[in-house]
């Protein structure tokens, strides 16, 4: 499965990017990057520092520094540190970006491999919208978007209605629901039924030095959810997604059309394309899978 990965680096993005290039079915592209759990430059550092601790030699395309028609943008800190790695703050900048924007990147890598490449956005939708604004064809070249984003009538993580990633950019994501893409989405519906504890961080330290990492940067990550009264351990946003990617099978999924309020709630819209919603994953079986992943990585 040829794929990229449009990120905002951050916690969770770091264990999804370090699962999709050690599963054997995916064969990673490259990574585009957005603004989100950190600024946009923040993002493509990331991104290079964490492909470099993977030694994985792939590309970095840089995109959009600000949702559609804002002119500030203001990164929760809080939730992900103020460098987006967690109590990490000193990350070397390692490597430069590509020499085309995200959306040049996806549109090209589309045309090139049409209906063979999958889009896993694990960040705001910017990215994907500025794509399709690029080339009209892109959502038809696309094989399949999975996007980790959205909450399908349960409460949000940001607002009481809305999840992170589609509250940041609301415009983007109502562009990206009405192009006609082979969409999946992967909310909260699914996320929260997998979750990753301390114990669970600690054993993949055991593993390598990436596992290490992992742990040492879930640390700021557990105790804000301890912060919110969540004690039991974090969920696993966006490695959940790229799991999806492989194993849809081990999904439920509804399908509707998705249209995103004013709020930034992901609601049911008959008159759009029709997506799939995951609503239920095996939850156990993906954390164990994510850990045994990394558990292996290098060995």
């Amino acid at each position: 499965m040829k794929m990229i990965i449009d990120t905002d680096p951050g916690i969770d993005d770091a264990l999804a990017i370090a699962l999709a290039h050690a599963l054997p079915e995916i064969e990673l592209l490259g990574l585009t990057t957005v603004f989100g759990n950190t600024f946009v430059h923040q993002s493509s550092r990331n991104a290079r520092y964490i492909l470099d601790l993977l030694g994985a030699d792939l590309p970095v395309a840089e995109g959009a520094a600000l949702p559609w028609g804002a002119t500030t943008y203001q990164p929760s800190a809080n939730v992900h540190g103020t460098e987006g790695l967690g109590d990490l703050l000193d990350i070397p900048q390692i490597g430069q970006n590509a020499h085309e924007s995200a959306a040049a990147f996806l549109v090209r890598n589309a045309a090139a491999h049409p209906g063979a490449l999958v889009v896993c956005a694990i960040g705001p939708l910017t990215n994907i919208a500025d794509a399709i604004k690029l080339d009209p064809h892109f959502a038809t070249n696309v094989k399949q978007l999975v996007i980790m984003g959205g909450a399908y009538d349960i409460p949000g993580n940001i607002t009481p209605e809305a999840e992170a990633n589609i509250f940041h950019d609301i415009a983007a994501a109502n562009a990206v629901f009405a192009a006609g893409f082979d969409l999946v989405m992967v909310g909260l519906n699914a996320t929260h039924q997998t979750l990753l504890t301390a114990d669970d961080f600690a054993q993949m330290a055991q593993a390598s030095a990436v596992g290490q990492f992992i742990d040492e940067i879930s640390h700021y990550y557990l105790r804000f959810y301890e912060s919110v009264g969540k004690h039991d351990g974090c969920a696993m946003h966006d490695s959940t997604a790229v799991l999806a990617c492989v194993y849809p099978e081990r999904f439920t999924f509804i399908e509707t059309g998705l249209f995103v309020d004013e709020k930034g709630a992901t609601i049911a819209d008959p008159s759009r394309p029709v997506c799939k919603v995951a609503m239920d994953v095996e939850g156990g079986w993906a954390v164990d899978l994510a850990k045994a992943t990394i558990f292996d990585f290098g060995r």
